[in-house]
């Protein structure tokens, strides 16, 4: 048997509501216990005070003073030589407990308690000196409160309040938790999952946000290996045969076997540095001005440089040497193909740092930007093939911008070219 439910709903619900009651339950003990207690035992104390005063004036001949004081304080007196009683008295009732013990002590005679609860009254029956009863009847109320149950009521009824208020709630958070399950399920299975968007509260939407950026980067890293797979073929598949044709015919050059040799070695060495995807390294302070400065002058040295830099640069922790390469590849792509002038600027807040590096080259067409982010992707136009490469400069650095959680953005430039636009968190 399990004490423990396995779905999140009702441990939601048993979460706030054992504590709510527990909390109760010390609260009831703790303070109306002691409260009941004292409010009961000065009731008590005052009805058989009372009785006791009568039952003194009855002893003294005061028959009359008796029935005035009964009539004064509420109490129906009378006295009987014998009466009808059941054999079960109340003395020990929960209600009339400390009445029975304070007349012990008070009268020093039995008396015995009596109650009617369908009409609300106690009796007591106290021997008189001369062998009769005397009966005291009065109000229930006159010893005991009704507030202790109306006190447990609602304490019952707060508990069920707050049950029906947070179930609809729990269950909205439910509901968001079990569409990411299933959507999960889906992504694990390589499907898709049609109509899911980003519910309930802010973490469980930050959770399902985050699901979907992974199925999308899972997506693309199956895709890029089976592009780098067809590179692979078509792209040492051209120089081979050429190779193999020169040998045969007997017309290969030296020099023309080196380069393709020497071609076929850089784009090896570009699709295992690709497939290895970046290296372990240890998190440091960085600042970019520095870094981008010799990065620029070391890829662009014929070019004219401009730099656009805060007084004073932001510093965040990073992988310097994964950072230094990405913008590397960014600032080799500009510097490939400026005409005369590539510019670099720096924008800090409070919460990110944005880098944007443009030139004054062709450009990128708007309809072929998100083809030159695939890696083995070579634009055939404006920033063309003839340049060598192997399509890889871009997507690693992509790859090593967002491993910092941030984003990479190719627009449109003033200067004529290609803006790329990198935005990092802090």
């Amino acid at each position: 048997m399990r004490l423990i439910p396995r779905s999140f709903l009702w441990r939601t619900v048993l979460m706030v509501l054992i504590p709510l009651i527990i909390a109760q339950v010390i609260v009831a003990n703790a303070f109306f216990g002691n409260h009941w207690t004292r409010v009961h035992g000065t009731m008590a104390r005052s009805l058989a005070g009372e009785i006791a005063t009568m039952v003194n004036l009855m002893d003294a001949g005061e028959t009359s003073a008796t029935m005035t004081m009964g009539r004064d304080t509420g109490i129906n007196v009378t006295v009987n030589d014998k009466l009808n009683r059941p054999e079960k008295n109340d003395n020990n009732a929960r209600e009339t407990g400390m009445l029975a013990s304070e007349l012990s002590s008070k009268v020093k005679r039995p008396a015995t308690i009596y109650m009617d609860k369908a009409k609300r009254l106690v009796f007591v029956d106290v021997p008189t000196k001369d062998g009769k009863i005397a009966t005291f009847a009065t109000s229930l109320y006159r010893i005991y409160s009704t507030s202790t149950d109306v006190f447990i009521l609602w304490l019952i009824g707060s508990i069920l309040i707050v049950s029906i208020l947070i179930t609809p709630f729990v269950i909205i958070h439910t509901r968001s938790i079990r569409s990411i399950a299933r959507a999960a399920s889906n992504f694990g299975r390589g499907l898709d999952a049609p109509g899911f968007v980003p519910s309930g509260s802010k973490e469980i939407r930050e959770a399902a946000v985050a699901m979907i950026k992974m199925k999308e980067r899972l997506n693309r890293y199956n895709r890029t290996r089976t592009d780098m797979l067809n590179a692979v073929s078509h792209d040492l598949k051209a120089p081979l045969a050429r190779m193999r044709l020169g040998i045969e015919t007997g017309e290969a050059e030296k020099d023309d076997l080196m380069h393709d040799i020497d071609r076929m070695a850089e784009m090896i060495n570009g699709y295992l540095a690709f497939a290895r995807g970046e290296m372990p390294e240890i998190e440091q302070k960085t600042e970019l001005p520095a870094m981008l400065t010799r990065i620029v002058r070391d890829a662009a040295g014929n070019k004219k440089i401009e730099t656009v830099f805060p007084e004073n640069p932001v510093q965040f922790y990073a992988r310097p040497m994964a950072l230094a390469s990405a913008f590397g590849n960014v600032i080799e792509n500009a510097a490939r193909y400026a005409k005369k002038k590539i510019r670099i600027t720096e924008i800090d807040s409070a919460e990110q740092v944005e880098v944007i590096i443009e030139d004054d080259g062709p450009g990128i067409p708007d309809d072929k930007k998100a083809d030159a982010l695939r890696p083995f992707v070579r634009l055939d136009e404006a920033r063309g093939s003839e340049s060598g490469g192997t399509g890889l400069g871009l997507s690693i650095a992509q790859t090593a911008f967002e491993n910092h959680g941030g984003q990479m953005f190719l627009e449109n430039s003033e200067l004529g070219g290609l803006r790329v636009r990198i935005v990092l968190p802090l």
